[in-house]
Parts: C-alpha cells; structure tokens; sequence
C-alpha cells in the first residue's frame, strides 16, 4: 500500500501561518463551460427510463447540472456491475436500455436543465467469449459488431502489470481485458466515432474509463477527431506514488479525477481533525483546482474501501456537505445502492421505482446533500472568507457575501455566535429547514448537534410558510429528554422523512430543549405517517413505542405538530 501522509502532516507542509487563509480560490472548473452549475449526480446503475424521472422530479429542481450515467454500449451477460465495463460492441444496447430510451433520457434530461456525462469505456473490450446484451456474438480479439480484430489489439497479452512500467500499464491487459491498440489510426477513429455518435443524441460530456491505461497522446488524437473536440470530459487517472504514469500528464486533454482528494476526506473525517481541511486542495498539493474532479466515493472506491461510503453514515453525510461547500474543483454526487458483496450488480437490473427502497441509497436526493446544490451555485466564484474552527473536529466558513456553513463532528453540541459576511436579514438553513436571523454586523447563534451542519446562503432567505409567503409543509416540536450524545430524529412513510429508513430521518433541532423541532416544506396534500426515534453518538436506535402518527399538509400554512415522547 502507498504511503498516504497524516493530514497534520499535510497541513504542517503547506505553511498555514494564521495570517490569511490558504484556500484554493474560486476557480471555473472545465466542468462547467458556460453554465454556473457544476455538480454532477452519478446515477450507478441506473436505468435510463429511471434517470429520465430523476431528471425532472428531482434532480432538476435541485440545481444539478449534470447527471453522469454508466456505460451505454453493448456488454458482457450478467448480473455484476462490472460486466458493463466490458463492452461487445458501440451499439447503444445495455442492460440500462437501448438507444430509443437512451436518447429520451438525455432528452429528458437537457429539458429539464440537467446535462447528460457518458461513462466511456475505450481502453479495451472483454476478457471472454459469448453474447452480448444487444445479442452480438465476440471472442476475446474479435467483436465483428465493433467491429474490431486481432491486429487492433496491442501486442502485449499480459495482465501482470508493474505500474512503475509505463509501457505495461498503457499497453498490457488491465485484469485480462483485451487492449485496444488506442495508436493505431483505426481504432482511434472507431472510438470517435462511437463518441461523436452520443454527441450527436445531446450528450455534453463523457468521463473516460481507465484513461491512465491509455497515453495522453492517444486521447489528444482520440478528441481530436470527435465532431465537438472542445467538449467536456473528465479522466480517470488514479494518483499512485511511485507510479510511472502521472494524472497530471492529462490535463491537457481535460478535467482529471483527483483520487487523493477523496482518500483525504476518509482521513479527516474518520480519525483525523477538520481544522485539517483550512488550506484543503492545491494546499495539500492537489491538482489545480480548475481541472480538478472531485468526489466522497465512487462506485470503484465505495466497494474496496479507499474512501468514505454510505455505511459511514454521518462522516459520509458530512463530508458530502463539505465537498459541496468547499471551492476546489468540480464535485461529483455518487448514487448508488446497498451492497454487500462488491460485485453485486443493481436491484432490479437498475430499475429504480423509488428511492430508499429495494436497496437504492439516492444519496443525490439525501436532504443534507441536495440542498447543498443550490447553496454551491449561489456560492460561485466566491472566496473562503470568515473561517473558524476549534482546533479540532468543528469548523465554519464563508463563501463571500453568498453563503455560510458550519459543521459539527463533535461527539457533543455546538452552541455559538458565528461571523460571517452575509447581509443582515433572515435566511433558512437548508440543512434542517429552520429560519436563522443573521443581525447587522453579519453573526448568528446557533446550536448544533453531534455530526450536523448549519448552512445559509442567499438563494434561501425564507423557509416558507412562516413568513406569509404561501409556502406549505409541517413543522414538527416534540417534547423528549436525552442523554448527551442522543438526538431525536423522526422517520416516516414519505421520502422526506426517509421511507421509513432511519439514515435517511431528518434530525431535529434542540435549541427548545427538551423540545425538539424541525420544519419541512412539502406540498399541499401531501399525507404521511411517522415516529420519533433516538439515535446515541454510535448511530444506535431507539424508536418511540405506540402507533406510527400521521399528518396531511393543509391546502395553505404548515402543519403545526406538538407532540411528547411516547415511552
């Protein structure tokens, strides 16, 4: 395993003298050319047919400006995840659909203000023999639905790879897959073809699979020939010291994925102090932040333990919300489903009926992480400013005159005055749906509990329905005593309450204590049973006893629910 540096260690090189903030500056990643959305929802697995709905129902509203979907094109049989990975053909005929749902889907999805990234796998074929998904008989070397042969393969059949080899990693076979010979002007000029082919369906972007297997200069000539060599893509290029091959060496061609930036956050966030993270990016010697695409986990890291996963509960959550606050690079959402044996593939084939059920985990929809969308476009282009911490595992930051966010991974509450630079007024904080009044000198108190977060910014001055502005929903206060390291949360049947999961229950504010309270806005008519439940510092539940509660959202206003913990 490489050496991975401490974070204090990290910090300590980068020479933050308490004078002015070492933090990258606001930088316009290559993700985002010209809109002012930069974040990325990676639906994994998902069906077409599913991330059309997803567009429009949530990730539209939401303010993501891109969904990255997996691979398209024809693939190995069978039910891992990886088979996808291991393309027959440049047929749009996966497991996910075919090209008629395909293109509805980016459809869709560029009507509802979501761009569509492609999953590109182009470093090599399978490592067998069969029928693909779209039916297209292959033998490893020969895929006549490509259509390729033996000669558009390298030469070198082995997958014993030393990556301080340049050669092996960029001409061997990565875990016996069949190389494609990416110099060789046919093949170069098959894979544009299949590229400009999605271009030509509304496709704004691809992620390149495996792009540190492939020499730059191939991917350089590769764009080259697309029929829009300008557009967006994002490489795959995994940090490894004293490897042979760079990311960096990519960035002429485009964004890179910046792994280090995710191990980093698993660091911090499951051991090491937040106060680490004051110069996080180029200050722990990152990539420039500009090229730089970033993420907690993704559907590789998630399974083999390199980084943060949803099991991590709320390291996870607030990490997500870090990212998202945070001015370095352009951020991916990973959203996947529960899993235990890391090969498994999606429920359902990839068909998602709802969220938080069957399995999917729609991190993309997690309250905690969605409405920090909104709260990064507003924050764009803005500096870190106002920064504190507490020399251990509580932080705060501004992003400029537009947002503010404090978290709280203390294993206890936060109660204090925050500075900011905000204009006086009220704002909602999009992490618990609270109203928060920031005075005329920019402070606002606030009490946090254990792993939460606090979040304003200036796309969100009303939580709605309290100000008389028409919103609707339900406002929560319910008397119940803890012990310290307890908060109460409540869970129900709507996904606003989780589905009845209980990661997924919004916690409830104790700045009332011991009542505790919360306000969501919902739709008018909008009915859902619930309960109360305790969760200790370790994520241990306890539910109320009785009956599951109820509610329906009246036509106009909130509704106001005033209940007691029921023993």
């Amino acid at each position: 395993m490489a050496f991975r540096p401490t974070a204090a260690a990290l910090a300590l090189i980068a020479g933050v003298a308490g004078s002015l903030i070492a933090t990258p500056q606001a930088q316009t990643a290559q993700a985002v050319p010209p809109s002012e959305k930069d974040v990325t929802a990676v639906l994994f697995s998902w069906k077409f047919d599913s991330i059309a709905k997803a567009c429009t129902d949530t990730l539209g509203p939401a303010g993501y400006g891109y969904v990255q979907v997996s691979p398209p094109q024809e693939h190995v049989q069978g039910a891992q995840w990886w088979t996808q990975y291991q393309p027959v053909s440049y047929n749009i005929a996966s497991r996910l659909g075919n090209r008629s749902q395909f293109q509805s889907m980016v459809s869709t999805c560029n009507g509802a203000g979501v761009k569509v990234v492609v999953d590109t796998v182009i470093n090599h074929m399978t490592a067998g023999n069969g029928t693909g998904t779209g039916g297209s008989s292959y033998t490893k070397y020969d895929y006549p639905s490509a259509p390729y042969s033996d000669g558009d393969f390298s030469d070198c059949r082995s997958d014993a790879i030393d990556y301080r080899d340049r050669h092996q990693v960029q001409n061997c076979e990565l875990v016996g897959l069949a190389d494609l010979k990416t110099g060789k002007e046919y093949v170069r000029q098959r894979i544009a073809d299949y590229m400009s082919d999605l271009l030509s369906m509304g496709v704004e972007g691809f992620r390149i699979d495996a792009a540190k297997h492939i020499p730059a200069s191939d991917l350089a000539a590769i764009k080259s020939k697309l029929s829009s060599p300008g557009v967006y893509w994002k490489q795959e290029a995994i940090h490894g010291d004293g490897e042979a091959v760079d990311p960096g060496e990519y960035l002429g061609n485009g964004d890179v994925q910046e792994f280090r930036y995710a191990r980093g956050l698993k660091q911090v966030f499951n051991g090491e102090k937040l106060a680490h993270l004051k110069n996080y990016g180029e200050g722990w010697g990152f990539m420039e932040s500009g090229k730089s695409a970033v993420f907690v986990d993704n559907h590789d890291t998630e399974r083999v333990g390199d980084t943060l996963n949803y099991k991590d509960g709320a390291n996870y959550t607030l990490a997500n919300v870090f990212m998202l606050a945070w001015p370095y690079g352009s951020p991916d959402v990973h959203s996947g489903y529960e899993f235990n044996d890391k090969d498994a593939g999606p429920p359902g084939s990839g068909t998602v009926n709802a969220c938080y059920s069957d399995g999917w985990k729609c991190q993309h929809a997690w309250p905690e992480i969605s409405s920090m969308v909104a709260f990064r476009n507003e924050a764009r282009g803005q500096p870190v400013t106002n920064w504190w911490d507490n020399g251990n595992n509580a932080i705060a930051f501004g992003r400029g005159s537009k947002a503010y966010v404090a978290i709280n991974h203390e294993s206890g509450s936060l109660a204090r005055t925050f500075q900011t630079s905000l204009p006086a007024g009220d704002y909602c904080d999009v992490q618990s749906g609270r109203s928060v009044t920031v005075n005329g000198s920019g402070q606002f108190t606030a009490t946090l509990g254990a792993n939460t977060a606090v979040a304003l910014h200036t796309g969100a001055r009303s939580c709605g329905g309290g100000d008389g502005d028409g919103g609707t929903g339900v406002s929560f206060a319910v008397d119940a005593t803890t012990q310290w390291g307890e908060n109460i949360h409540v869970a129900g049947s709507c996904p606003a309450l989780g589905g009845w999961h209980t990661d997924r229950a919004p916690r409830l504010d104790p700045a009332d204590y011991p009542v505790w309270k919360a306000q969501l806005a919902l739709p008018a008519g909008t009915s859902c049973e619930y309960k109360y439940l305790r969760k200790d510092e370790r994520d241990g539940v306890t539910w109320e006893r009785g009956d599951n509660r109820s509610f329906t959202v009246p036509l106009t206003g909130f509704a106001t629910l005033n209940d007691t913990w029921r023993s």
